[in-house]
């Protein structure tokens, strides 16, 4: 079995855990070391066969053994934690209590069982925390092997969205002079291609323990995750390499249009499955909303609504918990629907935002960067709190407001910085045509990128294809000139080289999921002295497929959008007209003289609070909903922040709180 490092998983310490022949101390900290002598025997038992199975599936960088080991140390820490309080709570219950338990037994189990008041109260607490202290335990060795289960999984699905992409790179460096380890070598440096790239690099690295690209690639079909897509590839791939050039650029030409049907059928089923869960979304949103208002109405004719319980934080009505933790399932089921629906988005068209690591870099991009702008956004939004806090404005308030100052100005960056990479996307196909017809025509490549930034308006895109010319003009020109001294083989690596640097710079600078893709082609495919015109071939058909799929998600994803607006300003109508229409109604009614209704059941103040709480948890779900749905997470911040705004606006305005 092979580790994410690629290194054998051998017997006992070794198994990924340190280099074969180094000292195990280099590697292992004492605490692993500790746990490791502690519980290491547990990886041989028969109930971890599964669990040793699915790891082979993850990318963990440590062995089985040690994975296990930590387990079994976290589920001995869990135990304690959880024994200790219950033992205390135990140790303490009340007489009344124990008699309850005993009164309940005597109705369950038939005959004479012996009453828990005779036994010493210590020893009733000893045992039940023991045997709470080891369920905890036992759950914790299963969520460490639910876990392993869990992350397979994770690797199986971004396999299956970024296999495709990466078999048609393979087929475009086919065409080149590059043998079957340097184009996996090439697509495996290629980010892009997330979970299969890392594949390629657990081959690769298998492959210089071993020496035979053969059984890497054997190995790693054993123990990846995706059986029916992963493995048999690479089987095939391995078969079609041993039987020459032409054989195995048909097979990955073909490969690729298979799984771009396979890709395309998926789609339409996430479709499919995201029309479900709007669906759902939905109904979850306004039932919570809906059962408030019944409640509310309900509690004049059923007081036992308003009847105390006891809880941690002290006694509350049964009807405020009802409420409060209705407001509290909405956010969960909220962020359970964002997180799904970014789950369901392809892998090639997610997008991520790094922080600079220098504090005048962080200012400088705040107003482009998402990052940059959460980090020097977040001194200021803490003030503004700070000061709604000072001023006397409730606990609920001050948090609302805190979060929109927050949210909105990060979110606004946000969608700022995306239409600026759609201008850039749309502007990269363009350029992607022009220069594909240049090189038609035989110009060079860097002559015809020259042309096209001289001749061609390409807006946003108009600065960064001029320095792309301008470094492609310098590696022409730093190769001419070296030319008399150096022989042509030298020279032209130096020119690729050179190439390289220039076009990952030009990547680099549009920073978009679409440039790094197609732009890279071009990059691995030139190097592999691939046909250039080919090359570029190859390249407009996938640009133009990728900007197609961008487009028709994006159109299908502003559905969802309008999904959460619609919930949240659907609940917003709701809520407000109970508020204006029906509790002032209702609590007349219970405070007329002789009426035998509770006249304290409705309070207008304390009903419209609720309400408010339970209609801002919406705001929030919904537009975490939306912005996801439009573009990320940073999106969803700008949506939800708004709705909070909307819904605050319009209960203070209309007096509600």
């Amino acid at each position: 079995m092979t580790g994410g490092s690629g290194v054998p998983d051998g017997a006992g310490l070794t198994a990924g855990a340190r280099l074969p022949g180094s000292d195990p101390d280099t590697r292992l900290s004492v605490f692993d070391r500790a746990l490791y002598a502690l519980f290491a025997r547990h990886a041989d038992a028969r109930k971890h066969t599964a669990d040793r199975k699915r790891y082979r599936g993850t990318d963990l960088r440590v062995s089985f053994d040690v994975y296990l080991a930590r387990v079994y140390g976290l589920s001995w820490l869990v135990c304690v934690l959880v024994m200790v309080p219950t033992l205390v709570v135990l140790a303490s219950l009340p007489a009344e209590t124990i008699a309850g338990v005993d009164s309940f037994l005597d109705g369950l189990v038939p005959g004479n069982v012996p009453a828990l008041a005779s036994v010493p109260r210590f020893w009733v607490a000893v045992v039940g925390a023991g045997g709470i202290g080891a369920v905890a335990k036992g759950v914790t060795v299963r969520a460490g092997g639910r876990y392993l289960k869990w992350a397979a999984s994770a690797r199986r699905t971004d396999i299956e969205r970024t296999l495709p992409g990466a078999v048609r790179y393979l087929h475009a460096l086919s065409s080149g002079s590059d043998d079957p380890r340097s184009m996996l070598r090439k697509t495996a440096a290629n980010d892009a291609y997330g979970e299969t790239a890392v594949a390629f690099r657990t081959a690769l690295n298998t492959t210089r323990l071993t020496g035979s690209l053969d059984d890497a690639l054997r190995r790693t079909a054993r123990d990846t995750p995706s059986r029916d897509l992963l493995a048999p590839f690479l089987l095939k791939f391995r078969e079609h390499a041993s039987q020459g050039e032409d054989e195995l650029a048909n097979y990955l030409r073909m490969e690729s249009r298979m799984l771009g049907h396979r890709q395309d059928r998926a789609r339409k089923r996430a479709e499919g499955f995201l029309e479900l869960l709007a669906e759902l979304f939905i109904v979850l949103l306004v039932l919570p909303a809906l059962l408030v208002i019944v409640l509310t109405v309900m509690s004049v004719l059923a007081p036992g609504l308003s009847a105390p319980v006891a809880t941690p934080l002290g006694a509350v009505s049964t009807r405020a918990l009802i409420v409060y933790g209705s407001a509290a399932f909405i956010l969960v089921v909220g962020l359970a629907a964002a997180a799904t629906v970014e789950t369901l988005r392809p892998a090639d068209q997610q997008i991520s935002y790094a922080l600079p690591s220098e504090p005048l870099a962080v200012l400088a991009t705040a107003t482009r960067n998402p990052a940059s702008a959460a980090v020097v956004v977040a001194v200021p939004s803490v003030v503004l709190t700070a000061a709604v806090a000072v001023g006397g404005a409730s606990p609920i308030t001050v948090a609302l407001l805190g979060y929109v100052a927050f949210a909105v100005p990060v979110g606004t960056v946000a969608v700022r910085r995306a239409r600026l990479d759609d201008a850039k996307d749309r502007e990269i196909k363009d350029f992607v045509h022009a220069v594909s017809g240049h090189v038609s025509l035989g110009r060079p490549f860097s002559e015809a990128v020259e042309i096209v930034a001289r001749d061609v308006d390409l807006g946003a895109l108009d600065d960064d294809v001029a320095d792309l010319a301008f470094n492609l003009g310098l590696t022409t020109a730093a190769t001419e000139a070296a030319g008399d001294d150096r022989d042509a083989l030298s020279a032209h690596d130096d020119e690729a080289e050179l190439r390289t640097a220039a076009l990952e710079e030009f990547v680099a600078a549009v920073g978009t999921p679409l440039s790094e893709q197609t732009v890279g082609l071009v990059t691995g495919a030139l190097d592999a002295g691939s046909d250039t015109e080919t090359v570029f071939e190859t390249l407009q058909t996938e640009i133009g497929r990728l900007y197609h799929e961008k487009q028709a998600l994006r159109s299908a994803m502003l559905v969802y959008v309008a999904v959460g607006w619609t919930t949240a300003l659907l609940v917003i109508g709701i809520v407000a007209a109970v508020n204006l229409h029906v509790i002032d109604g209702f609590a007349q009614l219970s405070s007329m003289s002789g009426s035998a209704l509770d006249p304290t059941a409705i309070q207008p103040a304390r009903e419209r609070f609720r309400f408010y709480v339970v209609t801002q948890a919406t705001m929030l779900s919904s537009g975490w909903f939306a912005g996801v749905a439009s573009r990320g997470w940073y999106e969803a911040l700008l949506h939800s922040g708004l709705l909070v705004a909307i819904c605050y606006v319009i209960f203070a305005g209309v007096g509600m709180i």
